[in-house]
């Protein structure tokens, strides 16, 4: 390397690392919170609310998902708005309403009440996820931004990992407080701190570098150089508007693949508290509510580092589409044998291996629309991609409870899992997971 070329590297990495140390903490701690009131309906179910309410597995399966029917509505429309308006205040919008249907489900009187506001939950949180992926394009350019999005999609994992034993504390010893059954206080305490810190997002996002006071003024000139060539180069490259992204046979192709991915992701995530409990029938063990939920954290924490090392790895090789699909396909012939183990700890080791191939394949996934969508088609892309993947996440914990009250085990469902993961590494194999440019007789 040249010392020209030392030279800038080092000024990149120290302008990066600024950027990264002020706000990827902040929003991985915006994600853990989203994430956990998204999925801790998972623990409340096989801990008093179903029983509570009243809900078959089928009916705990449809609650779970619908979530995701109402993100779905208004995930693009949310995402085009987050582009027009900033990160900052749309993000802080969007915590203040799901903080407040996410608090007022401690209260719900019966099963029906609790899918409409699982509902409203998605309508209020669409556009959060895709808004970030979004907003780190606007920081990081696209030779860091799988680590930079690992890093940031590792609240995934941890959330769930601490998320788990959380929620299982909260459960416990929050039965009776306030009158309040263990579940419903659980509810109410993790819903709170999304309206605490919409405040805080709106105080503490910069929308883009040119605005980071926390940057010189050198390293906002730089940055937004950085950003804006490489923003025009891949305009010109493959000029992608809003319509053509929103319509393009590959971007609802790489839909799919992330319909994978989740699929994975929630089925684990709703059903994973539910299977441990299994094993008391299964096995003969015998685990109380803080043992599931200590057994719940091992895969996602042992899925937080695979995350970060394999998106770290992607960035470095300069490769997109094996750093997806080796995982999805190691996730996905793993999870089908789980509850065929002679015992709870190799199940726990399969389903293990499956959450480190989730966890692996997502954030290098979401390196790959932002290399040729920019401006308003990278809002509106990544938003469809998201909007249409996470239709997974009603799918997914659908499907399983039904094939669960259908059959009386696990499998059917799990067998589903597998089935779907490897068909969407196969698919982001058969694209390759990059466009053709518009010379492209295809195209």
């Amino acid at each position: 390397m040249s010392g020209v070329d030392a030279a800038s590297a080092a000024v990149q990495n120290r302008i990066l690392r600024k950027v990264a140390v002020r706000l990827m903490p902040f929003l991985c701690l915006l994600y853990f919170v989203n994430y956990l009131d998204r999925v801790n309906i998972g623990f409340a179910g096989p801990n008093g609310m179903n029983d509570e309410l009243g809900m078959t597995a089928t009916i705990f399966g449809f609650a779970s998902g619908i979530f995701f029917l109402g993100y779905l509505v208004l995930e693009v429309p949310s995402n085009l708005a987050l582009h027009r308006f900033g990160a900052r205040k749309w993000l802080a919008r969007i915590m203040i309403t799901w903080g407040a249907v996410a608090t007022v489900m401690a209260f719900v009187p019966n099963a029906t009440t609790l899918v409409v506001l699982r509902f409203l939950l998605g309508v209020a949180e669409a556009g959060f996820f895709p808004g970030i992926i979004l907003y780190l394009t606007y920081w990081f350019p696209a030779a860091q931004r799988a680590r930079a999005v690992a890093l940031f999609m590792a609240a995934v994992p941890v959330s769930s990992a601490i998320g788990a034993t959380v929620s299982s504390v909260l459960i416990t010893s929050g039965h009776g407080v306030f009158g309040l059954s263990g579940w419903r206080f659980m509810f109410l305490v993790e819903g709170v701190p999304a309206i605490l810190l919409a405040f805080v997002t709106w105080f503490y996002l910069t929308d883009r570098p040119s605005e980071a006071k926390w940057l010189t003024a050198e390293e906002r000139t730089w940055l937004s150089a950085q950003l804006d060539a490489e923003r025009e180069q891949t305009e010109a490259e493959h000029s992608w508007p809003l319509r053509k992204a929103l319509t393009h046979p590959r971007i609802l192709a790489l839909a799919f693949v992330y319909f994978g991915i989740a699929y994975g992701l929630y089925a684990l995530g709703f059903f994973l508290p539910t299977i441990i409990k299994g094993f008391e029938q299964q096995y003969g063990t015998e685990l109380s509510t803080m043992e599931t939920g200590l057994i719940t954290a091992i895969p996602y924490a042992i899925g937080a580092v695979a995350m970060v090392i394999w998106g770290a790895h992607g960035d470095r090789k300069r490769e997109r589409v094996w750093h997806v699909a080796l995982p999805l396909l190691l996730g996905g012939l793993s999870i089908p044998i789980a509850l065929y183990m002679g015992n709870p700890f190799l199940a726990m080791v399969a389903v293990t291996v499956c959450a480190v191939g989730v966890c692996s394949a997502l954030p290098t996934f979401w390196a790959l629309p932002s290399n040729f969508l920019a401006g308003a088609a990278a809002a509106g892309g990544i938003a469809l991609i998201n909007s249409l993947g996470n239709i997974s996440g009603f799918a997914a914990p659908y499907i399983t409870g039904a094939l669960k009250d259908a059959t009386g085990s696990q499998r059917a469902g799990l067998w589903i899992v597998g089935i779907v993961m490897v068909a969407a590494a196969i698919t982001v194999i058969a694209l390759k997971a990059a466009p053709r440019t518009d010379s492209s007789p295809q195209n």
